[in-house]
């Protein structure tokens, strides 16, 4: 493990190390630490202990899963190592944590937080709730929680034989999300704006604890939603025709993702926002351009001077926790643990996080950076409206009302 680096890449990862290393008080843990991440960004075909001790060259996985089971380190301290990794390298002013929730297939009872529920993906709960940290020059995961449903919470004999602490009690996922946001604060990621599914985003108290952190956010929310009494959908169908532009909200696998949007700012509530208000609320939706019916909705407070495309972009931002899901887990093996105790999953987890977070800032060096400027539509107001709103209209149709008056 002292070898001189032979390559840029392999002295950023010996930086990396560094920076972690001293998390460990004794060699052998910290030398295992560095066989297991050299191993999760290995092409080994099966990243578990097995496997990957055997590309680090062991005899037996015993070292590895002495590791994840029984070394004295916090997985704690090296995630907040890790924020300040991605803080250094990838951090803006404008940085977006996203929040989402997945679930890992695990087989039995036994292992920590398992519950055969049904979840849309996996036929099984969601059982672990993330953050994610993205900005224009890169993202990658950047904290973890292991949701316990009352299933496990309520049955003390199954928490200990799972090692899970004794003051871990019943937590749902917004109060994880609510937890991780708190961190991501006292941490050294430079956050804005946070984004996050349906699940967070129709929780008022979870939208309203966002904007007393003084944190900006575009949620997505259903179109049952009440805005000010009436449901969401029902005020979107009454946007003018021109309201709706058709804007990208980022790149995806086969280009810009296009969709046609609409926005409006929403009234001012004086319980909250007094007689000087410090953001501005707004209802917007996204409609596909090849499947008109197809709408998604969202809810957002941002700063005042903030325009649709500064929404867009924010919305668009929620699918890159998708993509650090899907990378990690198949670059960085995050779902393949075979630990079944609380500890284990937390260690496994966030050296994999770890390793994720090794290759978006490798790729961030690697690649130019920059970021194109967008169109800054001004607003209109209706004159005839039923709902009082403020629709985004773009420049052009309102150059075009002013001269044709």
């Amino acid at each position: 493990m002292d070898d001189v680096p032979a390559s840029e890449w392999e002295q950023e990862l010996e930086e990396l190390f560094l920076e972690v290393g001293h998390r460990f008080s004794r060699v052998e843990p910290r030398r295992r630490m560095r066989d297991y991440v050299r191993g999760l960004l290995s092409p080994v075909g099966r990243k578990n202990s097995w496997q990957l001790a055997e590309f680090a060259g062991h005899s037996t996985p015993d070292g590895l899963q002495h590791l994840l089971a029984k070394s004295r380190w916090e997985a704690d301290d090296i995630r907040d190592d890790l924020q300040g990794y991605v803080a250094k390298h990838l951090g803006t002013d404008e940085g977006v944590l996203i929040i989402d929730d997945t679930g890992f297939v695990k087989k039995g009872i036994t292992s920590a937080g398992v519950q055969r529920q049904y979840s849309g993906t996996a036929g099984r709960t969601e059982n672990c709730v993330f953050a994610a940290y993205a900005t224009t020059l890169g993202h990658a995961l950047v904290d973890r929680e292991l949701y316990l449903p009352k299933s496990w919470t309520d049955d003390a004999e199954r928490c200990r034989a799972a090692k899970i602490p004794s003051e871990r009690g019943f937590a749902t996922k917004n109060d994880l999300a609510r937890t991780m946001v708190l961190r991501a604060l006292a941490s050294p990621l430079p956050v804005a704006w946070v984004a996050a599914d349906a699940a967070y985003g129709q929780d008022s108290r979870f939208r309203r604890f966002l904007e007393d952190a003084g944190l900006s956010y575009v949620m997505a929310v259903p179109k049952s939603q009440q805005v000010h009494g009436p449901r969401i959908d029902h005020l979107i169908g009454q946007a003018p025709p021109e309201a709706w532009q058709r804007l990208s909200c980022g790149d995806g696998a086969k280009g810009p993702r296009i969709y046609d949007w609409a926005a409006a700012r929403l009234p001012t509530v004086w319980e909250f926002d007094g007689d000087e208000p410090t953001c501005q609320r707004w209802m917007l939706a996204r409609r596909s351009i090849t499947k008109p019916d197809e709408l998604a909705y969202f809810l957002a407070s941002a700063p005042l001077q903030a325009t649709l495309a500064d929404l867009v972009r924010i919305a668009g931002c929620r699918w890159k926790i998708e993509e650090c899901f899907q990378s990690a887990r198949n670059e960085c093996g995050l779902d393949q643990y075979e630990v079944r105790r609380y500890t284990g999953w937390h260690r496994h987890i966030t050296l994999a996080m770890l390793a994720h977070a090794f290759l978006a800032v490798a790729a961030a060096h690697a690649r130019e950076k920059g970021e194109a400027s967008g169109t800054r539509p001004t607003s209109w107001i209706s004159h005839q409206p039923r709902f009082a709103v403020c629709w985004q209209l773009p420049t052009e149709t309102l150059q075009h009302r002013a001269t044709t008056r």
